[in-house]
């Protein structure tokens, strides 16, 4: 049975967010008119001066949290995924990445999760900016449960972070005794040596499913979570390529620049090995409910088993020509 998580996402950055203010009297908090809607209104209500809501100005917004970083603050600026990274990637790579300042990012509507806002709402090249520029940690929780404990974790370390948030409750994978590590894969089915599959966010449970599904038709796939785009496991993904032979990234991202682009990287570098990329096929989306967004591009875990299924048979038969 498919079970929800009780509150969104952005609802547990918010809870994680009061606990960590109530430790650390210099962190604060700024929107750009999305104060309440990315999870702040509990911060403000017991900190109401440490809330800022700046106004629909991205850019300014990025340039006040340098600025007050720059001070001595740690600010987390949450807004809206593509309006976080896009309207303000320059503010964010000159102002924030090249001085190393310790603001957090935080981007809502990741994904498909823009849902009935429509394709200026959906944030599915955000991964790809972020993880161009220099100093900046990337980092995608897969549900309510790892996003509390991925804020703390990031909280402990200084410097630029972004983090990319949904909208809505998702499926949930993980409960509080979820464990983060910057830079660090989750091994969540270890069973697997035909396949291994690499994922985050919120089509994790959808991977899971159609590793199942994979199972029952005799096809073995490890599956591991990659909740750290930058840095990323290297060795997770070089040890999993070993071990399988072939590696499927799945990701509610375009396919250009996020983690499929992050693990061929690696595979490209340290082993090269059959590799193939599940996520939005470098186009623009349409507008609808979270849930039908993803099963219309591809991550139904009954089309990403059949997806995989044909790509390992496509390289065996190959291989067996070859030989």
């Amino acid at each position: 049975m498919i079970q929800y998580d009780k509150i969104s996402s952005r609802d547990a950055f918010g809870n994680a967010l009061l606990r960590i203010a109530e430790e650390n009297p210099l962190l604060v908090g700024i929107g750009a008119d999305t104060t309440k809607s990315m999870g702040m209104q509990k911060l403000s209500e017991k900190y109401p001066e440490r809330v800022i809501n700046i106004g629909i100005a991205e850019q300014n917004m990025t340039a006040v949290a340098a600025g007050m970083a720059a001070t001595g603050f740690q600010v987390y600026a949450a807004s809206y995924a593509p309006f976080s990274t896009l309207r303000a990637a320059e503010q964010v790579r000159t102002f924030i990445a090249y001085p190393n300042l310790d603001v957090k990012i935080v981007g809502g509507l990741g994904g498909l999760s823009g849902n009935i806002e429509g394709v200026t709402h959906q944030g599915l090249e955000d991964v790809a900016v972020m993880r161009s520029i220099p100093n900046m940690t990337v980092v995608i929780p897969a549900d309510a449960a790892s996003t509390e404990v991925i804020t703390e974790e990031i909280a402990r370390i200084r410097g630029p972070v972004y983090l990319r948030l949904g909208r809505g409750a998702v499926e949930k994978v993980f409960d509080a005794g979820y464990r983060f590590q910057i830079g660090k894969a989750n091994v969540l089915k270890a069973d697997g040596s035909d396949a291994a599959i690499i994922c985050n966010g919120a089509v994790v449970a959808r991977a899971l499913r159609a590793a199942q599904l994979l199972d029952a038709n005799g096809v073995k796939a490890r599956v591991i979570e990659m909740p750290c785009v930058k840095p990323i496991d290297a060795d997770a993904v070089v040890e999993s390529a070993a071990a399988t032979g072939a590696v499927i990234t799945v990701e509610e991202h375009n396919i250009i620049g996020g983690l499929g682009s992050a693990v061929a990287e690696v595979l490209g570098g340290r082993r090269p090995s059959p590799l193939l990329r599940i996520g939005i096929e470098d186009i623009f989306t349409e507008s609808a409910p979270h849930n039908d967004l993803l099963d219309r591009y591809g991550f139904r875990p009954e089309d990403m088993a059949a997806r995989i299924g044909q790509f390992l048979s496509s390289f065996n038969s190959k291989n067996e020509e070859e030989a």
